[in-house]
């Protein structure tokens, strides 16, 4: 079902350049949900205006999808237990599916009846995909889907588990891939080398529930990069390659959306939102705004602007360098999946499928221009790659693109 709202208008590619690019893990290959693709405004899934293709997905799953190259690749569990665990690549351009893997986990599956064991996005350091689940295994695949190495981490910290399932996201940050794994039990952060999935560091960290992900802080080099891990007292930035602390902030902070860093500003979701920006030693707090604080969906940064989606389904936005508040829309809907920017419009698609288009672009108010329902649930965040939105749904992946 779709309903459209008055002014309706095409999008027109601002950056024609990000197209094709990659989107290789959790909110976009650099951790950040803004891109310049060219999107349709509108879509109609019973009619299949502008769905380029829908692809039946094996299991169950909460999971982004990634795209890598020619690649759509998406997670899923199964079985009674939920210990069956796939990884499936679908075509890019046609929707096929290429290949699909299948494991037993090794740690435990237990999760809320709403989440699965595959509720964290893989990741990608273009060459490798690296599958990551609530029961702690990881597995390598290369992009033809040949098992490169296999590393259940419940062997080796088998308290770490949460009853309700653990959601954070793997990021690769040059040759090192980072897990967060913060539950009741044995909490902690670990690189992992990603051609042999031996660990480079481990850190230990609080024993709280926290569903955050880890964050990439570009440096002016590569080696200057940073992992910025949120916890609920605050946050902490790390050498990827070492795991050795650089700075901190405690600060009490949500434990569900996940940090943002952007033009060497930090967006952590503490009193609200808060921006800061990093010294040698501690980080300098740029502002707070208590009215700019997610809720589930993590906030997101494109050209000056912050937006997050608070209680009720109002979308928020704010001055990204002031935290001024600039205007607010009500979406509505119960949102779990983090927005995405692509050319002038923000898609946001909340827990029932109905996905909200927004015009965010000049200087004026946001505006709604199209409401549209998958008419599937929808917990998983979109991604931007080929000039597509490829949203994942209960059942299925979607290619959302211009069709003839």
């Amino acid at each position: 079902m779709i309903r459209l709202l008055p002014r309706l208008t095409a999008c027109v590619a601002l950056l024609s350049l990000f197209a094709a690019a990659d989107w290789r893990q959790f909110r976009g290959t650099d951790n950040n949900s803004a891109t310049g693709a060219t999107v349709p405004t509108t879509w109609d899934p019973e009619t299949g205006e502008n769905v380029a293709w829908k692809s039946a997905v094996n299991g169950a799953g909460v999971s982004s999808p990634i795209v890598v190259g020619d690649n759509v690749v998406v997670t899923s569990d199964s079985g009674v237990k939920r210990d069956r665990l796939h990884v499936a690549c679908y075509d890019v351009a046609t929707g096929d599916l290429r290949w699909e893997r299948q494991f037993w986990a090794t740690g435990r599956t237990f999760c809320h009846p709403t989440s699965a064991v595959a509720a964290p996005t893989p990741a990608s350091d273009g060459e490798r995909i690296f599958a990551f689940y609530s029961s702690n295994d990881m597995i390598c695949l290369d992009l033809a889907g040949n098992l490169l190495w296999y590393r259940g981490l419940a062997y080796d910290y088998p308290a770490a588990g949460n009853d309700v399932g653990m959601s954070s996201s793997p990021v690769v940050v040059g040759d090192t891939v980072v897990v967060q794994v913060e539950n009741q039990g044995e909490s902690f952060a670990a690189g992992l080398d990603v051609a042999t999935g031996e660990s480079r560091w481990k850190r230990p960290r609080t024993r709280q529930a926290n569903w955050s992900s880890p964050a990439v802080l570009r440096g002016a080099e590569p080696e200057q990069d940073a992992v910025l891990l949120q916890s609920g007292w605050g946050i902490s930035a790390h050498d990827p390659r070492t795991g050795e602390p650089l700075w901190k902030f405690e600060g009490g902070s949500n434990i569900i959306p996940s940090p943002t860093a952007i033009d060497g500003i930090v967006y952590l979701a503490s009193g609200g939102l808060t921006a800061l920006r990093p010294g040698e030693s501690e980080p300098e707090v740029v502002w707070t705004n208590e009215r700019l604080g997610p809720e589930s969906a993590s906030p997101l940064v494109h050209q000056d602007r912050v937006y997050v989606i608070r209680g009720g389904g109002v979308l928020h936005c704010g001055n990204a360098q002031t935290g001024e508040e600039l205007w607010d829309v009500r979406l509505g809907g119960n949102h779990w999946g983090t927005p995405v920017v692509a050319c002038e419009h923000l898609y946001a698609i909340d827990q029932e499928g109905v996905a909200r288009v927004v015009r965010v672009a000049g200087e004026g108010e946001g505006e709604l221009v199209a409401e549209i329902e998958f008419g599937e649930s929808v917990l998983a965040s979109p991604a931007v790659a080929d000039g597509a939105l490829f949203v994942r749904t209960g059942g299925h992946l979607w290619k959302i693109a211009e069709t003839p």
